[in-house]
């Protein structure tokens, strides 16, 4: 059992690894292992593997494996996921939102969570349990960084992970925020360069990812 204090502390140390944690969708096990490699060769070490493919637990289980990587699962949904995600080698869980179940299911199987939230009455309920790193989301439909900014004014105990159309062209405006820690994006990773294999390619999007000022 981990307690809501815990866990954000242990999503905000993961959140500080770099200013990009790469939001994967995977539906080929082979490219898993190379993309991975990749991605913590160009200095993005956490990496979040959305629940989103049939082989999402399997490409968990297989990017676990490379050195230096640390690999979450992404659209954690139910106490299912959250055990399945674990049981797969995930390091910590990444939701669109966050309910009274999913955060007790993290909790007790000792999974850290970065819940989401787009709202300040979320934001509240997310405190009011413990929780002070959260994932902003959907960042751009929900007012982009001048949001955010707004929201950090009335709550700035909380940090966050926007994600959600951040791009090259944006993150920097959320990553010069003060109650931003870093961002999440798949531009770094784009379908493209999976399919066709070029981890070079990638490798370079990850370095110019892991360059961003903060």
């Amino acid at each position: 059992m981990i307690t809501a204090k815990e866990a954000s502390e242990r999503s905000l140390e993961l959140c500080r690894l770099a200013p990009v944690i790469p939001v994967l969708v995977v539906d080929d096990i082979a490219v898993a292992v190379p993309l991975a490699q990749a991605l913590v060769a160009g200095g993005l070490p956490v990496l979040e593997v959305t629940l989103r493919t049939p082989v999402a637990l399997e490409v968990i289980r297989a990017m676990s494996s490379v050195a230096g990587g640390v690999v979450g699962a992404g659209t954690v949904l139910s106490e299912a996921d959250v055990i399945a995600a674990k049981a797969a080698g995930a390091l910590f869980a990444v939701s669109p939102g966050a309910t009274d179940a999913l955060c007790a299911a993290c909790e007790a199987h000792e999974l850290p969570l970065l819940p989401g939230a787009a709202t300040a009455t979320e934001m509240m309920r997310l405190m009011e349990r413990g929780y002070t790193t959260a994932k902003f989301f959907p960042a751009e439909a929900a007012g982009g960084a001048k949001a955010l900014k707004a929201l950090g004014a009335p709550l700035p105990q909380i940090t966050f992970c926007p994600t959600g159309g951040v791009s090259p062209a944006n993150a920097a405006d959320y990553l010069g925020l003060s109650n931003t820690a870093c961002v999440g994006g798949s531009w770094v990773a784009p379908g493209d360069k999976v399919k066709s294999g070029d981890w070079a390619g990638i490798e370079a999007l990850a370095k110019g990812a892991a360059a961003l000022p903060r």
